[in-house]
């Protein structure tokens, strides 16, 4: 029998990889919120589940059968009458159970680490989440490396920086007249290509550490006015004027991304994982999207 991937959460990551493993004849099966959408997955090789929290697996025990490797990219709850993470609230059990499982991995964020004034974090930094959505990050996180450490289930957390690629990127914000050049001095983001998170999480299926943690980023981090500018120029059209902070009518929930300042440090996927990034730096991500 091929091995066999579950996501939780057919999302961007999650379908990037499900495409990739596919195309090296594995089975693949996950879950939506709603219909019966695929993306552009085979539907041959692929069986779509209806989950969230007020809709548990139908039949867990026949969803999970045979599976090997567990994707989670569901995020927390993120409501003021309901906490927790909800793939281990209503199928925490169903996993333990699974007595194939030979890797799981659970996709977090950088944000757990909170504000470090611009310093350098590392996977061993303590985690000061600066809001609720980085606490509720931070407790799922445990939750997760719980169940390696009271069931020896073969988790592993994976902290992803700002995600781009194919459809995400800040050339597609600056062809739908959306961008801004926000600045605030000093500020930096991490980030990473959907490409170079699916070669880290191939990479860690490869070789499994169970109970590991890896920052997934770029060797770059830059200030976004910098990314939306090189983006412009890309593309041949001008940059949008900077802005102060101060100034700018953010949303309290894009307000909130400017509240963390930090370098994430990504020797550990290299030196563990072997990973080569395919794009170390915005630059060659935004130009490889232009490309494409």
């Amino acid at each position: 029998m091929p091995p066999r991937l579950f996501c939780f959460g057919l999302g961007y990551c999650a379908t990037a990889l499900a495409r990739r493993l596919i195309g090296r004849g594995w089975s693949v099966a996950g879950t939506r919120r709603s219909g019966d959408n695929r993306g552009d997955l085979p539907a041959q090789n692929v069986t779509t589940h209806i989950f969230d929290r007020g809709r548990p697996l139908d039949d867990p025990a026949a969803a999970l059968a045979g599976t090997t490797h567990l994707l989670v990219s569901v995020p927390p709850d993120d409501d003021a009458e309901r906490h927790g993470d909800v793939v281990l609230d209503l199928h925490g059990g169903d996993i333990v159970a699974l007595p194939d499982l030979t890797w799981v991995g659970y996709l977090s964020t950088t944000g757990v680490y909170g504000d470090r004034g611009g310093a350098l974090v590392d996977e061993s930094a303590a985690l000061r989440p600066s809001g609720e959505r980085g606490q509720r990050r931070v407790a799922a996180e445990a939750g997760w490396l719980g169940l390696h450490e009271r069931h020896r289930l073969p988790v592993h957390v994976f902290r992803l920086a700002g995600i781009y690629g194919p459809g995400r990127s800040a050339l597609d914000t600056v062809r739908a007249g959306r961008a801004h050049r926000v600045v605030k001095p000093g500020q930096v983001f991490s980030r990473i290509h959907i490409d170079d998170i699916v070669q880290v999480l191939e990479a860690s299926i490869a070789r499994p550490n169970p109970g590991a943690v890896y920052n997934v980023c770029d060797d770059d981090p830059a200030p976004p006015q910098d990314v939306i500018a090189h983006a412009c120029a890309l593309l041949g059209v001008t940059p949008p004027p900077e802005i102060p902070i101060e100034q700018a009518r953010l949303s309290p929930m894009a307000l909130s991304f400017y509240a963390d300042n930090k370098r994430v440090d990504n020797s550990r996927i290299k030196h563990e994982l072997g990973v080569r990034l395919r794009y170390p730096s915005y630059r060659d991500g935004l130009a490889a999207l232009l490309a494409e």
